[in-house]
């Protein structure tokens, strides 16, 4: 094996490489695209029926009164929360330390909307509600990203979001959502879309995240936000001349894959159960709440990306592409179960943890 052989190059070449719902190629388009006849009328400039239908689809599947589509999540959300800010002529708002707009974004929220951040509960555990009974900051909004992705996907408790949510109406602070992988926690608390976004005022979907669109986002709400958010959107230079690739494969996704988010979501208990069994791996959480979780491993980076290439040659199974340090002597990776899970034989799948365990026992007795 080459010594310029990585992890990503062994995961590429396996077989049954078991991340989400494949490679991102341009045949996600084209398969969107079958169904269409080539005169169908593009959207012009966020008009047209092929925009505003799949827009007042989403509206009605998450319960609200309006929607509009957006190119990416992070135009979406900061536009959110800066009308939520003008609102109350207060810019502030509240979120997770491990918020995407505050570690991915290279501060757009401050530097385009000059809005302060005040960062809730510790950095290991979702925002719960005594972080917002204690919250001696006047703010004019608080943003909930369920889940909670950098922490393995975890979810407060429904009753806790309830109680959230009634607090910050009595209080007058807006709601925010942010469900860039909504769709995936449904099968956990048991509740709609609808159900889950009436908590809020305002929410933001992903169109690719979990089904495996594209690109673009949905922003919701009521008709006078969802139409300030239009002009925001104008001045983002979000109104692109027509937006149907992202639409037209976003709604062909959603279609084939909401049904089947209780499958991922099944498919990802039991694929944490067979990490759990294994030296030296834990799950985060131990047992998952959504299709995603964790992997923790206690050893260097270096050793677990060796001990997986090894599994990878031997069984064609990929676990992995992409594994992170924490420290010197622990590393963890993400997991998402999508479509290519199913493809797995499951006699297979308990040999390669099989392997797995006996290689991760080996490097922790050298």
């Amino acid at each position: 094996m080459s010594n310029n052989y990585s992890l990503k190059d062994a995961y590429n070449h396996t077989k049954y490489p078991l991340a989400g719902h494949g490679k991102r190629t341009v045949q996600v388009l084209k398969e969107a695209l079958d169904g269409f006849d080539g005169s169908t009328d593009s959207d012009m400039y966020g008009t047209g029926q092929i925009i505003e239908g799949f827009q007042n689809k989403m509206a009605d599947y998450l319960g609200k009164a309006s929607a509009v589509f957006f190119p990416s999540g992070t135009m979406a959300q900061q536009i959110a929360l800066r009308i939520w800010c003008d609102e109350k002529q207060l810019k502030k708002v509240a979120y997770h330390p491990l918020c995407h707009l505050e570690i991915h974004e290279e501060d757009g929220l401050k530097a385009l909307h000059h809005i302060e951040p005040v960062l809730l509960a510790d950095k290991e555990r979702t925002i719960e509600l005594n972080d917002v009974l204690q919250m001696k900051e006047e703010i004019a909004c608080l943003l909930l990203e369920l889940p909670q992705r950098e922490i393995g996907g975890q979810l407060p408790a429904y009753e806790d979001l309830v109680a959230i949510a009634a607090h910050c109406r009595d209080k007058g602070i807006r709601l925010h959502l942010d469900g860039a992988r909504l769709y995936e926690i449904l099968p956990y608390y048991k509740k709609t879309a609808a159900e889950i976004c009436s908590l809020f005022d305002s929410v933001y979907v992903s169109l690719y995240k979990g089904i495996g669109g594209v690109a673009g986002a949905i922003l919701a709400g009521d008709e006078a936000f969802v139409s300030q958010s239009k002009v925001w959107k104008r001045r983002h230079g979000g109104d692109l001349i027509s937006l149907y690739p992202y639409i037209v494969s976003a709604d062909k996704y959603l279609q084939d894959r909401l049904s089947k988010m209780d499958q991922y979501y099944h498919e990802a208990m039991e694929l944490a159960s067979f990490y759990n069994e294994c030296d030296a791996l834990t799950t985060r959480p131990i047992i998952p709440v959504s299709n995603m979780f964790h992997v923790h491993a206690a050893m260097p980076k270096e050793a677990m990306e060796a001990i997986l290439i090894a599994v990878y040659e031997e069984t064609g199974v990929g676990l992995t592409s992409n594994v992170k340090a924490t420290s010197e002597t622990t590393c963890y990776y993400e997991v998402s179960i999508g479509d290519r899970y199913a493809e797995l034989p499951k006699e297979k799948l308990r040999n390669v943890f099989q392997m797995l365990n006996e290689k991760m026992k080996a490097n922790l007795n050298l």
